[in-house]
């Protein structure tokens, strides 16, 4: 059979595929464990632990998706992070962009300073000379996250993933702001890919789940073990969650970034904006980068308040339909500060280095009507303006 559009396969994965009863969606399989045929005779499920039909089904979804030989679902997105980390050891370095998730970067961080397991070296992958950095620091493997977290920035996957193999690095791509469905680092050379399903994957707010990709099947056997060592495999309900949220990935996508694309154009052209991120933007300077390795441009775009940051509590007070809270990819409207929120791991210093300013603001556009959306956000501006008369 031919590939298929990653339409067919969010809808078909795992459809009329139930050899017991004939079900139509596949079934749900709380069990812990599972009967042996007979003494040292073990069937394929043993524990769920270690394999589960369940979470079998959304994992050979994912890797088909990716482009991947093996996925690995696991209960977080950190434990997808933990778990490619398992290939490093003490006298590795890993190399992780300045401007990372905050979760991201407090793990890295904390595993190589508290325990010693691998040698760490921070890198702007915006700079000019990063193909020098990165060689001069040896690295075992290379994480990327783009676009990142929270400012939007772009790497070129390809480029990184030429120097790394010229190295000897694995590249890990961190694509849970894009999904599959908009971005398949593995296409462009990378090894490793990493979700948090929590997000854009599930897309419904219900769930906690995470998970691991591999372009080689002997790196994923390797990783799989590590997952069942250490408990880091998701359970069968987030998984069955999962795998409904995924069967209207594409719609989602496509209306969220719809939403998106107006928001962003009217943030633009608002004077209590100082500036948007979002590579959508033909002045983005990641643009074309963006345009010519991914699907799309996403449903995240941050942007700084034109105004002290004092005045931010005005402004999501004004706030009806974005919700402030954290997290993203739901198909309700998030909006979050991150310095507070979602970096707050980061001390002011790394905050600082990675660009993340006091009014600086994300949005996670869902998929309600965009005119209400606007409406909701040129009433929060209302707010500051009202104070800034006082």
């Amino acid at each position: 059979m031919t590939k298929r559009h990653p339409a067919t396969v969010v809808a078909r994965a795992g459809i009329a595929e139930d050899p017991t009863f004939g079900a139509v969606t596949p079934p749900i399989y709380l069990t812990s464990t599972y009967e042996l045929n007979a003494f040292r005779q073990p069937g394929p499920y043993d524990y769920s632990r270690s394999n589960n039909p369940t979470r079998d089904v959304l994992g050979d979804a994912l890797a088909e998706l990716e482009g991947g030989a093996k996925a690995i679902v696991t209960n977080t997105g950190m434990s997808a992070c933990l778990l490619a980390l398992q290939l490093l050891k003490p006298e590795d370095t890993l190399v992780f962009p300045h401007d990372c998730y905050g979760g991201s970067y407090r793990l890295f961080i904390n595993l190589a300073q508290r325990k010693q397991a691998f040698k760490i070296q921070i890198i702007n992958f915006q700079d000019d000379n990063w193909p020098t950095q990165v060689h001069a620091a040896k690295p075992a493997m290379i994480w990327l996250e783009t676009p990142s977290n929270p400012l939007l920035q772009i790497t070129d996957i390809r480029a990184v993933c030429q120097l790394a193999s010229v190295i000897g690095a694995k590249v890990v791509v961190d694509n849970t702001f894009l999904s599959p469905v908009l971005q398949q680092p593995l296409a462009l050379g990378a090894d490793i890919v990493v979700h948090s399903t929590t997000k854009f994957i599930n897309g419904h707010s219900d769930i906690i789940g995470g998970a691991l990709i591999t372009k080689d099947l002997a790196v994923g056997d390797e990783l799989k073990w590590w997952g069942n060592c250490l408990g880091l495999t998701g359970g069968a309900l987030d998984a069955y969650l999962t795998l409904r949220g995924l069967r209207t990935l594409n719609l989602r996508m496509q209306k969220q970034q719809e939403n998106t694309a107006s928001i962003v154009s009217f943030l633009a052209a608002h004077p209590l904006v100082a500036k948007v991120f979002y590579p959508g933007l033909p002045s983005h300077p990641g643009h074309a980068i963006a345009k010519a390795q991914q699907n799309g441009f996403g449903a995240i775009c941050s942007f700084e308040l034109n105004a002290p940051s004092d005045y931010l509590h005005d402004f999501f007070a004004g706030l009806s339909y974005f919700t402030l809270a954290q997290s993203l990819g739901g198909t309700e409207s998030l909006i979050c500060h991150p310095a507070s929120m979602t970096h707050a791991s980061m001390d002011a210093a790394a905050q600082q280095r990675a660009g993340i300013s006091a009014t600086l603001v994300r949005l996670s556009v869902g998929i309600e009507e965009c005119t209400d959306l606007v409406a909701d956000l040129t009433h929060a501006f209302e707010q500051v303006t009202l104070r800034l008369a006082k």
